[in-house]
């Protein structure tokens, strides 16, 4: 496995980030190795000029390398990218410098901290950061910064839903019984937005509405945010709940054209968006400890957090963007605009491992009648 994966990796080591299909290949090859043990080598045939970087994403594909192409272009820096659903912050940490990790990119404040907290972030600041990320969005001491948000919504039945409105709070009326769809409750996206909650109303007002939200599920939380939204077009629930984004991926989703059908069965709203505001996520990044390309992962960053890089951002990924100024893509516009909450997502982050607690204490994924 070590050499195979080490030869694979070199037959790609001449192509850039957009094309690297042979890479992004062989690479998931090596990281399935990783549930097992975290000693497959490092991925990356690095040049001795320095001009490249090295990203591991948990974004898709798709949704960043024409971030990557475009800095390219920019910069002459070529990005190496490993790509995968889970295991990259654990195969960092147990490689060490040898994962020959530059930047990370992930989503969730969740995902965002646990760099954090396992001590695979080196803390970074420039002034071209700082003016582009809102304090709000950035770790204190640079060590994780956003790149997007996407907002935590209700999306409503557009036959059956008659209300323009609605809180996080209401959720758990007793008039929603058996009307609400939802994935597990311990997703990344739902434990942020239980651990808000606490936040702005402290553990026990938080506990007493899992239970009210509980009891109005219409089923067992299961699948991810868009299976929410079939719920909803099927008849199983009245609404559901689920990012932003997701919407803009059925929306625009040609190859299942099934998908358009659901997301069109909806309409979308803004929880408490006239008061303290819409709970939103990041997608963001960490610069690791020991970068062996640490300059040129800032200058990576600093391109995603530019009028340019969220621009792109904003157009391809149904994303808002962090930076100030920059336009919403017309198709995130037509969803409206919302308030979203002031709360700096660093403070949410502390009741995190408390919101995962309280989600297990009242049984949330065992469903209703549990």
């Amino acid at each position: 496995m070590k050499r195979a994966s080490m030869r694979a990796a070199n037959r790609c080591g001449g192509l850039r980030a957009a094309t690297r299909t042979c890479l992004a290949a062989t690479i998931a090859v090596a990281l399935a190795a990783t549930t097992l043990a975290f000693t497959a080598p490092a991925a990356f045939a690095a040049p001795e000029d320095g001009g490249e970087v090295n990203v591991y994403s948990y974004r898709q594909p798709e949704l960043i390398e024409p971030l990557f192409a475009r800095f390219t272009e920019k910069t002459g820096i070529d990005v190496n990218v490993v790509f995968s659903g889970k295991g990259l912050i654990e195969r960092i940490k147990q490689l060490g410098p040898a994962a020959q990790a530059d930047l990370l990119l992930t989503v969730d404040i969740g995902n965002l901290s646990r760099a954090v907290e396992e001590g695979i972030a080196e803390p970074v600041t420039t002034e071209t950061l700082e003016a582009a990320v809102p304090s709000e969005y950035r770790a204190e001491d640079g060590s994780w910064w956003g790149l997007t948000r996407r907002a935590r919504v209700v999306y409503a039945s557009k036959e059956r839903v008659d209300q323009d409105s609605i809180t996080y709070e209401e959720l758990a009326d007793p008039k929603w019984e058996g009307r609400i769809c939802i994935r597990s409750g311990q997703h990344v996206y739902n434990v942020a937005l239980v651990a808000s909650m606490i936040a702005h109303h402290g553990e026990e007002k938080t506990k007493e509405w899992l239970e009210g939200v509980k009891a109005n599920l219409a089923r067992k939380p299961a699948g991810n945010d868009r299976l929410q939204v079939k719920g909803v077009y099927a008849g199983e629930c009245d609404i559901a709940i689920g990012n932003t984004y997701y919407m803009g991926v059925m929306l625009t989703n040609d190859e299942e054209p099934e998908q358009k059908e659901w997301a069109n069965s909806v309409d979308i709203l803004f929880p408490n968006s006239g008061a303290r505001g819409t709970h939103v996520n990041l997608s963001g990044a960490v610069v690791v400890k020991d970068a062996p390309h640490k300059e040129n992962a800032i200058k990576l960053l600093e391109f995603l957090a530019s009028e340019e890089g969220q621009e792109v951002y904003a157009e391809m990924n149904h994303e808002y963007p962090v930076r100030e100024g920059v336009a919403w893509s017309q198709l995130v516009e037509s969803w409206g605009d919302f308030e979203a909450d002031e709360l700096p997502l660093q403070e949410i982050a502390k009741y995190r491992e408390r919101a995962s607690e309280l989600i297990d204490e009242v049984n949330f994924d065992e469903g209703p009648s549990s």
